[in-house]
């Protein structure tokens, strides 16, 4: 049976990757929902850009809050909200409210990620659970 430490290593990859994962299917949508939504390609790039920039405004702060409030609680916090403004961008019927949707998720995102990052570094430097990794040096 894994260890405690080693589950919480897979729930933080699996999350950043559903993060990840995020970005690269709007990308490969955009076709799409410039067809079903009737989108113009400045609202196409607005959906991008809403995303980027709210999570590079929220990630510092999302780092403070974690630090104050517990990498735990912040993490899952972020992930539930993501998931929840996820679906409210899946439900999107027009580009404008899609653009506004889009940002709302990143706060979600802003919020796991620095989180995850947080918790990796400290999983990662605990003498106990010290990770052989192959470096340069």
């Amino acid at each position: 049976m894994l260890e405690r430490k080693w589950w919480a290593l897979i729930a933080v990859c699996t999350a950043i990757f559903m993060l990840l994962l995020d970005i690269t299917i709007v990308n490969v949508a955009l076709p799409d929902m410039q067809e079903d939504l009737d989108a113009s390609f400045s609202q196409l790039q607005w959906v991008i850009d809403a995303y980027a920039l709210t999570l590079a405004t929220c990630m510092l702060a999302a780092g403070s809050l974690a630090d104050l409030l517990g990498r735990k609680r912040v993490f899952v916090t972020g992930l539930a909200f993501f998931t929840a403004t996820s679906l409210l961008c899946g439900l999107s019927t027009s580009a404008g409210l899609l653009i506004a949707a889009r940002t709302s998720p990143c706060g979600g995102s802003a919020f796991s990620v620095s989180a995850s990052e947080d918790a990796i570094w400290c999983w990662k430097s605990a003498p106990s659970a010290a990770i052989p990794v192959a470096s340069p040096t």
